[in-house]
């Protein structure tokens, strides 16, 4: 009998960990070479895990909402034709690796010690990797990084994983008070019943419906929330006239499409912009580690695409500034096609280095977009709207109906200044006010 394990593949270069959401198939059943097995979500993005071969399920090693280290065997799966037979006794002896998950399951509680005051900057970096969920975990227990430092890591070099958080947050949870002496303790100890207190009169009454997060819709929660408490936003404006791009694309859409089988939008002509001027601005494409700026020399180019439960992600264009506007464009179509069939792979999000978000689409003139951790900036561009504008010309000033937009920027005020900020902002404009009307595709 030849058994082959499946293993919880590595879906990027940050996620060391994946939670199971889905088997498609159970022990016993007959299952083909790349054939959809489970469904996995990490912090970035759901995907479906294929087989690695074809034969009979043997035995599945972990159960839905298990979180399980990459590398890890899942599953495994006998390739005799005969395997069938003893498939029973390998599948009872699966529950074997079961007890791992099982000190998860304690539902952290609230801690009620004087610990709990602990700084939660979650942008701090110490000596070892930490994922977006485990910073989010550490922040909302009020977690120190000094504190997170010293957590055991059961992960792939030691690294921290969310079984392990949540562990040490069940057992300092269950841990006893010492200390009972000093008066200051208990009105810290009592603090967090009077919350709970509050949180219980608070209570929606009424004609109301009571709508539980989603795992996705939990994520960017917790990314907006720590974004705004990382970087001190600043969001400048200004406005471009894109006459020229409206008027172009109106004249070469369809031979666009007819030409190289994609359709053209706004959006690969906008980060085409943003990629020249980055090359321009270079310290706006950094990110911050302590007191050190990483300046990125990749410019990776996220896009704000809606998913179908109306949730938002970013898929990445990587190498923006290497690409002419036919490659772009088949980056855009295809990364969001993959987002609306909810087919983005978790490789598509990671290493973004600057984000453009078009709150046009949904009608919405500007915005004050929230910068995508760990970048330093991100654009917001507006619908665009047909205004009368005074125009210089050689004879003398005129109105004329041009087509207008606005243009808004957030960025990290820590390394990213106004004069930066706002003469960045001012060369997108400019480079999509001299967009060539007579250019060729």
């Amino acid at each position: 009998m030849a058994i082959v394990d499946l293993v919880m593949p590595k879906m990027g270069e940050s996620i060391m960990e994946a939670t199971i959401l889905k088997w498609h198939k159970q022990v016993g059943d007959a299952i083909k070479m790349d054939e959809t097995m489970l469904e996995i979500a990490t912090d970035k993005v759901d995907s479906e895990v294929p087989s690695t071969a074809a034969g009979t399920i043997t035995a599945i090693l972990f159960n839905v909402n298990d979180v399980v280290p990459v590398g890890t065997v899942i599953a495994q799966i006998n390739t005799d034709a005969a395997g069938a037979s003893v498939a029973a006794p390998v599948a009872a002896a699966a529950p074997t690796p079961a007890p791992q998950p099982a000190p998860v399951v304690a539902a952290p509680v609230a801690p009620a010690q004087p610990t709990a005051a602990l700084s939660s900057s979650s942008n701090a970096e110490g000596a070892r990797f930490y994922s977006p969920l485990v910073l989010n975990i550490a922040a909302t227990e009020h977690i120190s990084m000094a504190e997170l430092e010293q957590i055991p890591g059961t992960g792939n070099e030691g690294r921290v994983t969310k079984k392990d958080i949540l562990q040490y947050v069940a057992n300092r949870a269950a841990a006893p008070v010492a200390t009972p002496a000093p008066t200051p303790a208990p009105a810290v100890a009592a603090a967090p019943a009077a919350s709970a207190n509050v949180a219980a009169t608070n209570t929606p009454s009424g004609n109301v419906e009571i709508i539980e997060m989603d795992r996705m819709r939990k994520l960017i929660a917790d990314h907006m929330v720590r974004s705004k408490a990382t970087s001190p936003h600043v969001t400048s404006f200004t406005e471009a006239d894109v006459t020229n791009i409206v008027k172009w694309r109106d004249a070469n859409k369809a031979k666009f499409e007819k030409q190289y089988g994609e359709k053209i939008t706004f959006t690969p002509i906008f980060i085409e912009a943003i990629a020249n001027c980055i090359r321009k601005f270079p310290m706006i494409n950094v990110s911050v580690d302590g007191n050190n700026i990483i300046v990125k020399k990749d410019i990776n180019i996220g896009m704000a695409t809606a998913l179908p439960s109306g949730n938002l992600i970013v898929p990445v264009i990587r190498n923006a500034d290497t690409k002419n506007l036919i490659g772009l464009s088949k980056d855009v179509n295809g990364l969001a096609n993959a987002a609306r069939n909810n087919k983005l792979k978790a490789d598509d999000t990671q290493g973004g280095t600057f984000t453009m978000t078009n709150v046009g689409t949904f009608g919405s003139l500007m915005g004050t977009p929230i910068i995508n951790q760990p970048q330093v900036a991100i654009l917001a561009v507006g619908s665009i709207k047909k205004r009368p504008m005074v125009l210089e010309t050689p004879s003398g000033d005129v109105i004329a109906i041009r087509h207008m937009m606005y243009l808004s920027l957030s960025y990290d005020h820590r390394v990213v200044d106004g004069s930066l900020g706002a003469s960045f902002l001012t060369a997108v404009a400019n480079e999509l006010e001299a967009f060539d009307i007579n250019r060729s595709i």
